[in-house]
């Protein structure tokens, strides 16, 4: 008789950051917070980081694996940084190098908003 036992599969929890857009007209803080993002997204560099990010193995990049994007070393921090102040990514310091992620959670969200109200 074997003593393992099936757990389920827990589903991550969306947080979106708005309704979608055909649901209802945005509030001025939902306004808000949606611009910050989609403003981060906006400059291609950034969109470079975050894809390469979301795509990497394992969910997760080391700053080291990431920063050939044709900018220097600062200005890719400095990308980061608007990234992770507009709540796109998080990121966590593991020795000298610091690790990015994208939450599931903000691809769903932003899905979210994108898609037509069901």
């Amino acid at each position: 008789m074997s003593n393992t036992r099936s757990l389920p599969v827990l589903e991550p929890v969306v947080v979106p950051c708005c309704p979608p857009l055909t649901e209802r007209p945005l509030s001025a803080e939902e306004a808000e917070r949606t611009a910050k993002m989609f403003k981060a997204l906006g400059d291609p560099v950034r969109l470079r980081l975050f894809s390469a990010v979301a795509s990497h193995e394992g969910g997760e990049a080391c700053v080291c694996d990431i920063s050939d994007v044709g900018v220097s070393q600062p200005t890719v921090s400095h990308h980061l940084k608007k990234l992770r102040e507009a709540g796109l990514l998080s990121s966590e310091r593991r020795g000298t190098w610091v690790y990015y992620r994208v939450e599931p959670s903000v691809l769903a969200a932003m899905g979210q908003l994108l898609s037509a109200a069901a």
